[in-house]
């Protein structure tokens, strides 16, 4: 069930992350990080690592972003 909740979470985490690719919409990343955060650990106390595993990637595409953007931009 954790592992379900983190997919979900990671999920919603990408629904934010994927706009926020688009130049001057890197500040959204910022919003979408704690939520990421709260998915890995989830994901962590779960049997599985699936979900982990996926908000992971999903912190990468995002920390990438910011590294690239500056931070903000």
């Amino acid at each position: 069930m954790l592992n379900f909740l983190a997919y979900l979470i990671g999920l919603v985490s990408l629904v934010i992350v994927i706009p926020a690719q688009i130049p001057f919409f890197g500040w959204a990343n910022w919003f979408a990080l704690p939520l990421i955060v709260v998915g890995i650990i989830v994901g962590a106390l779960s049997s599985k690592d699936g979900g982990r595993n996926f908000c992971l990637v999903v912190l990468l595409i995002a920390g990438v972003r910011l590294t690239l953007g500056g931070g903000f931009f």
